[in-house]
């Protein structure tokens, strides 16, 4: 069976994750690549319901377990109905959000413990991890001017959070990459749209 890329990009608020994943997929199809580009929480059906319930803005009452389990509900039905058959045929997959997101968002800022929460998914994956992640690091201060600035972009209930919880997802993230920094890449998201994505395609080409 022929065997794909998995890479995923994380990143808070406002990182410009989405840019660049079009830009990405634009140059590696350049090179002649199958690419299927998706998201976390959604990419099919069943997984978009349960994205429209975690950030709909009334249901700011949502427990921190009960958020951290939709997403990894989420998490499994993309993966199997979506992520993997592309892989098995061969293409290289490109993921707005993984595991990773859990981990920072409500394994660290939220305070139930990334072990935990990594428990939690463990079951949803069974071990399964992408071969590169782009980690695209932006202040918060930065990342929600951004969001703040542009128009048209719907704000969910992530956007609704203190500033202090989106430095504390930053510092979750830190701490992932500092624990597994062969797989995690560091990516200055303040800087250009262009030179992001210049450092990220070299990024990616160097590796695969």
């Amino acid at each position: 069976m022929k065997k794909g890329l998995f890479l995923t990009i994380e990143g808070g608020e406002g990182a410009g994750k989405t840019t660049l994943i079009e830009g990405v997929v634009l140059a590696l199809r350049a090179q002649g690549r199958n690419v299927m580009m998706t998201r976390e929480p959604g990419g099919i059906p069943i997984a978009e319901q349960i994205r429209n319930v975690i950030l709909d803005t009334a249901n700011t009452s949502m427990d921190a377990r009960t958020e951290a389990l939709l997403y990894a509900a989420a998490r499994r039905q993309h993966l199997v109905e979506k992520v993997l058959p592309a892989l098995a045929q061969g293409d290289v997959v490109i993921c707005d959000r993984f595991v990773d997101s859990s981990l920072a968002y409500q394994g660290y800022a939220r305070g139930l413990g990334i072990e935990e929460v990594w428990s939690i998914n463990q079951f949803a994956i069974e071990g399964f991890m992408p071969q590169l992640t782009i980690w695209m690091d932006i202040s918060a201060e930065a990342g929600i001017a951004r969001i703040n600035a542009t128009s048209g972009r719907e704000i969910n209930r992530l956007d609704l959070e203190s500033m202090a919880f989106h430095e504390k997802v930053r510092e979750g993230y830190r701490k992932l990459m500092a624990a597994d920094p062969d797989r995690i890449v560091r990516v200055d998201a303040e800087q250009t749209q262009e030179n992001v994505l210049n450092d990220v395609i070299a990024i990616i080409n160097r590796r695969f």
